[in-house]
């Protein structure tokens, strides 16, 4: 029997233990994953399509995993697509796929990954969020888009029930930092009956 990784995803406390996590889980991932119909990819993909139609300007899949996200990007019709992520085997996963220009693998000690400006769209796929990346990585992304840029990205059940994260979006739209376009609760892993927000933040 194939173990099982998913259940144990939300309860990983340190970067450490959650890259040793992702990169004993990525072999596995695509399967336990699709089996309990993964739907934010599509839903991301999608709320950026509608906000940015020009699907020629490259996009940043921050924390891309084996790359569901970057494929998703791409069935949205989004040509460019590059990914950063911190687990090397997750990576190999994402570079089989074929549906990135380049992938990076991101080291925990570099805390700004994102060279400043260098894209105006940038996607979060299950990034942020308990046992994954910590609330400040969503101020490091935005404070790497310039005036303009989009940042499209989920926010799952557990995420939302804490406020250290859901508070980023309110801190950047209250004083005008940024502008909020989209955001739209619905199906995240229907088998785990989880569910998540999608949103679309724009940079004043």
């Amino acid at each position: 029997m194939r173990e099982k990784f998913l259940d144990k995803a939300y309860s990983l406390e340190t970067p450490e233990a959650t890259l040793d996590h992702y990169n004993q889980w990525a072999a596995s991932y695509d399967a336990e994953i699709s089996e309990n119909g993964y739907a934010t990819p599509g839903r991301i993909a999608a709320a950026l399509a509608e906000f940015h139609p020009n699907k020629s300007e490259p996009v940043l899949d921050f924390g891309c995993g084996t790359g569901l996200s970057g494929l998703a990007l791409r069935r949205q019709g989004f040509e460019v697509v590059d990914g950063m992520e911190p687990s090397a085997e997750m990576l190999s996963q994402a570079r089989e796929k074929t549906a990135y220009r380049k992938l990076v693998n991101i080291r925990l000690s570099n805390r700004k990954p994102v060279p400043r400006g260098a894209y105006r769209l940038i996607i979060g796929c299950g990034v942020l969020g308990t046992g994954a990346a910590p609330p400040p990585v969503f101020d490091m992304i935005m404070n790497a888009l310039p005036r303009g840029g989009k940042f499209c990205f989920s926010y799952n059940d557990h995420a939302l029930a804490d406020p250290t994260f859901t508070i980023k979006i309110t801190e950047w739209v209250d004083c005008g930092a940024a502008r909020l376009l989209f955001q739209e609760h619905g199906e995240h892993l229907p088998g785990l009956n989880l569910k998540s927000t999608v949103y679309v933040i724009e940079k004043a």
